[in-house]
């Protein structure tokens, strides 16, 4: 199954609280995963970095194959396809993960403008204004484990799409922990 996959992170203070987030879409343009993931401290291009990581986690889970990935950020697609050196170990290390989760897949990613690339840069505004994570069908299983929400969850349609409160198992515990709507208010 192909699925097109727009990613984006970002961190106000860089470094500082900052977020990452895909939208996982079927050729047809229909919804499979969006979610915005919360990161406390964090600079920007780990943020990206992130986003592409859970992205492909999500794919796996979603049984998808060939995987068309959009990014704004230039410097994630110039080191990805290696054409640009990756000097900063952390990155690196970040780097090294993410091309052992694309390996079962036929990845094709490519940059875009900014405002080519608005529903993940919207997600991931929302998780950090929230300081939350905030998603529709997000990552089951996911370590360490997410903060909790502290917010009343409810239903909602963003992007089309029923946003519900989702449950989230993690490996090292199995409590239920549910998400808020994209739409709660602070």
């Amino acid at each position: 199954m192909k699925v097109i996959i727009n990613i984006d992170g970002g961190s106000r203070g860089n470094p500082g609280p900052g977020a990452s987030a895909y939208v996982i879409k079927d050729v047809s343009g229909n919804i499979l995963a969006q979610e915005g993931y919360f990161m406390e401290h964090c600079t920007n291009n780990q943020a990206e970095y992130t986003a592409l990581r859970l992205a492909l986690i999500k794919a796996a889970e979603l049984h998808a194959t060939e995987l068309e990935i959009i990014s704004d950020s230039l410097l994630l697609v110039k080191q990805y396809i290696g054409e640009y050196k990756i000097k900063n170990a952390d990155l690196a290390a970040r780097m090294a993960e993410i091309r052992q989760l694309a390996q079962p897949f036929a990845i094709q990613i490519r940059h875009v403008l900014r405002h080519l690339n608005k529903e993940p840069d919207a997600l991931a505004n929302k998780a950090m204004d929230m300081k939350q994570s905030v998603g529709f069908n997000p990552i089951e299983n996911l370590n360490p484990p997410l903060p909790a929400p502290v917010s009343k969850p409810v239903d909602n349609i963003v992007n089309g799409v029923a946003v519900k409160p989702v449950v989230r198992k993690t490996s090292k515990d199995k409590k239920q922990t549910p998400q808020p709507s994209l739409f709660d208010t602070i």
